[in-house]
């Protein structure tokens, strides 16, 4: 339709979003779905944040906010970072979006011009690319191997760096592979990037809280300081304190940079929903204690779909460190066969003939960039991923 804008054209709508509705039509259908494509947590919102939410309304804190964020909750942010990642932020030096989207999708469209690139290793969280197109940015992908923990390698980064590099795009714990960067491996790519003064790099760090065993977080700016000047470092409320729903997303970096975000996100939505913000000051201010336990949950739910994934046929899945996400591959079962007589050529294929025999709704990983894979969000009760790997086990085995 020529009335719509040419930047349409650039862009995919998100597959994980379709996966969702995909599920939720054929349960209204009346099938036994079990869905294990969204990303987000199957855990309630913690009442210390519901209550403070209610008081914030009781208050009356229902007007316009600064289109930044309410200060209260600006400060609490700078405290964060000091408090877990030890890195030192002016408050103003702090933005509120309406989600982690948002904060994305300012910093894309404050910064890139048409020919700038933004190197994204692949797999990559869908959005990230459609973001840049849509702000007139290239995306330039980075493979990554299943036998490197899906995470990027320092050589591989530094031969896609060109003069017309803007940005890295950096997401640890990942979504969709869970893959996560250990402090030596992180270091390894802020050295390249030392050399090459004019990249950027975006941390994504949404998934920060959610790390099992020994493993320990760390963020880019905190491995190299003399990054920091040149980092945007975004986190949200939505994963750790369950509120994806709240739409709380947050960054912190150079105050250029988040004036100039400040003044796009003026002109297109303002402040975050009031409420919202008082309740993520509560999710940052006060008791932590949920977190531990919850993440001991997901540890235990990975540990199973891990156990149970590599015990169906054809398929091979790494244990990630993070998230909750698998991201197995399912190389061995390309060419076969399904029960319905279709051959599976692609991941594709694969998640969708799962989907029609047995009723389990995952995200095929071209949607990712990077396959043959799929990905499963393991954010759900150990009994439905129990049967849900029963199911995948039994569909792999009746492939020919």
């Amino acid at each position: 339709m020529a009335f719509l804008a040419d930047a349409l054209s650039r862009v995919k709508p998100s597959a994980t979003i379709a996966v969702s509705q995909k599920a939720r039509e054929l349960k209204a259908q009346g099938r036994d779905v079990i869905g294990l494509g969204a990303g987000e947590p199957d855990f309630d919102t913690p009442d210390n944040i519901k209550a403070a939410a209610i008081d914030a309304i009781n208050r009356g804190e229902t007007k316009y906010t600064p289109v930044s964020g309410i200060p209260e909750l600006r400060k609490a942010i700078a405290a964060k970072f000091k408090r877990e990642n030890n890195l030192d932020y002016d408050w103003q030096q702090t933005i509120v979006g309406t989600g982690g989207k948002q904060i994305l999708f300012n910093a894309f469209m404050a910064t890139l011009n048409a020919g700038d690139e933004v190197i994204i290793p692949a797999p990559y969280w869908v959005s990230y690319p459609e973001m840049v197109a849509i702000c007139g940015g290239t995306s330039v992908f980075v493979p990554t191997t299943i036998e490197n923990g899906f995470k990027l390698a320092a050589a591989d980064l530094e031969a896609a760096i060109t003069p017309k590099t803007k940005w890295l795009m950096f997401n640890s714990p990942s979504n969709p592979s869970g893959a996560a960067y250990t402090e030596a491996e992180l270091k390894a790519l802020t050295d390249v990037l030392m050399r090459h003064p004019h990249v950027w790099i975006l941390s994504d760090d949404m998934y920060e809280h959610l790390t099992y065993g020994d493993f320990v977080f760390t963020t880019p700016a905190q491995i190299e300081p003399a990054m920091k000047d040149r980092t945007l470092t975004m986190n949200g409320v939505s994963k750790a304190y369950a509120m994806t729903g709240w739409r709380i997303g947050y960054a912190a970096g150079p105050l250029e940079l988040i004036k100039a975000m400040d003044m796009i996100q003026g002109q297109q939505t303002s402040g975050a929903c009031s409420i919202a913000q008082w309740a993520a000051l509560e999710a940052l201010t006060g008791t932590q204690d949920f977190i531990p336990k919850n993440q001991e949950i997901f540890r235990g739910r990975r540990d199973l779909v891990v156990s149970m994934l590599n015990q169906a046929k054809g398929i091979q899945c790494p244990t990630p460190e993070g998230a909750f996400y698998v991201y197995p591959s399912c190389a061995e079962l390309i060419g076969k066969t399904a029960p319905s007589g279709k051959v599976i050529e692609t991941d594709a294929d694969f998640v969708t003939e799962l989907l029609e025999t047995e009723g389990v709704a995952v995200v095929h990983g071209s949607a990712f960039g990077q396959g043959p894979n799929f990905r499963i969000s393991y954010a759900t009760s150990e009994e439905l991923l129990e049967e849900a790997c029963n199911r995948i086990q039994r569909f792999c085995a009746a492939l020919r």
